[in-house]
């Protein structure tokens, strides 16, 4: 008896000890690797933010998890990774994110529906991939939970998604990307793509009514109602031009493109939208740095800076849009000369081997309490944030695109 009790102490110790020096190799073995040469920029970035946030959830220095775009942003990143790479511990990472939020039953904890906030939407397009590999009904509940949010999210009198109930009869061009990519494909893989029209008509509503036709930008938002303070009491046109919104935009229309067949009747008119909006980011790149400003036609002004998350952004799309054949090559060149400037401009090398990117807006918006008015002083005032995650997802999705 007692030999056998020794032998099961021996053998628990034994495991234990396995486990201790796993659990350390899996702490060191993001240094170790971040510390190679042969690295690209892609996983130099997602593993710096794997060994400062071990947990997905713990992106932009959460404790506790949350269902929110910017982890869904950066883990649709990684996702990427993944799938160029082949490497488990990004899926991993990702499918970690899904697992901390959705139960057993598929119900997403933090997320409450009838706030109808089109942010909570984008974070879903992760479990398209997880649920393929994995067939766990608690990933498909979870997507029909927030496919029905876009079955009931309310809309302008023209047939616009709100950004949130909180902000009624507006568009803003975030929403674009927080609803349209996982709309489109969700109507695609299971419901034959059945409103691709509706995923294009939200493009269309912006192209028409939020557009600026002498710089062919668009503006951040847009109230058809004309009723918010920051709106044109003619147009609804918000009064000014955001890089990080604009990329946003860029980001959901090569996103979208993905869904959208070539002999679908809206495919041309998205590819073209696509292609207007890539020659009017190129005249207002800075031709110093490749980056685009804060303010994104006000180059020079006083307070305005290069921004990354916008940079990182117009890089992204600009890249993909090339490399599906939306874009004629030469958007490559004005991507790789962005990258360029955000990696000998903007990034710094830590003491812990990882990196970060600067000059990151934290965030901006409109309306609300305290009330944000679009100017000018406002953009340029908002706070900054190292290795924002609105930035460093579309970092690595640029380094990507670029193979750099």
């Amino acid at each position: 008896m007692r030999v056998k009790q020794f032998l099961f102490t021996f053998i628990l110790i034994g495991a234990l000890g396995l486990t201790s020096c796993k659990s350390q190799s899996n702490a060191t073995s993001t240094t170790k690797d971040l510390t190679s040469s042969k690295l690209k920029w892609s996983e130099k970035m997602a593993l710096t933010l794997m060994m400062r946030h071990p947990k997905a959830f713990q992106i932009d220095d959460r404790t506790t998890a949350k269902w929110d775009y910017v982890h869904g942003l950066v883990a649709s990143s990684i996702e990427e990774l993944y799938k160029k790479t082949k490497d488990e511990k990004y899926y991993e990472y990702v499918k970690g994110y899904a697992d901390a939020l959705i139960d057993e039953n598929g119900k997403i904890a933090t997320y409450e529906m009838d706030k109808y906030n089109i942010d909570m939407v984008v974070a879903a397009t992760i479990l398209f991939d997880i649920y393929d590999r994995t067939k766990e009904n608690k990933y498909l509940v979870a997507m029909q939970t927030i496919r029905k949010q876009l079955d009931n999210q309310p809309r302008t009198a023209s047939g616009g998604f709100w950004h949130k109930q909180i902000y009624p009869n507006q568009m803003w061009l975030d929403g674009l990307y927080m609803g349209q990519p996982f709309y489109a494909q969700y109507t695609t893989t299971f419901e034959n793509g059945k409103y691709l029209d509706d995923v294009a008509k939200q493009f269309e509503l912006l192209e028409k009514n939020d557009k600026d036709p002498k710089t062919g930008l668009l503006y951040h938002a847009w109230d058809e109602s004309r009723k918010m303070p920051w709106a044109d009491k003619v147009t609804g046109k918000s009064p000014n031009f955001w890089s990080r919104a604009l990329g946003w935009y860029a980001m959901a229309l090569v996103d979208v493109l993905d869904n959208f067949p070539k002999e679908h009747p809206k495919q041309k008119e998205l590819v073209g939208y696509l292609n207007e909006l890539a020659v009017a980011l190129e005249k207002v790149q800075d031709k110093k740095t490749g980056l685009w400003y804060q303010v994104t036609d006000m180059a020079g002004r006083e307070g305005n800076y290069l921004e990354a998350s916008g940079s990182s952004m117009f890089a992204y799309a600009l890249a993909k849009g090339v490399n599906k054949g939306y874009l004629p090559a030469k958007f490559k060149k004005v991507a790789n000369f962005a990258f360029d400037g955000l990696t000998t401009k903007l990034i710094r090398v830590d003491a812990d081997g990882g990196i970060t990117l600067t000059q990151c807006c934290q965030v901006a918006g409109l309306g609300g309490t305290p009330y944000r008015d679009g100017s000018y002083e406002y953009y340029v005032n908002e706070k900054k944030k190292d290795n924002d995650p609105k930035a460093t997802g579309p970092f690595i999705l640029a380094a990507i695109e670029l193979n750099r």
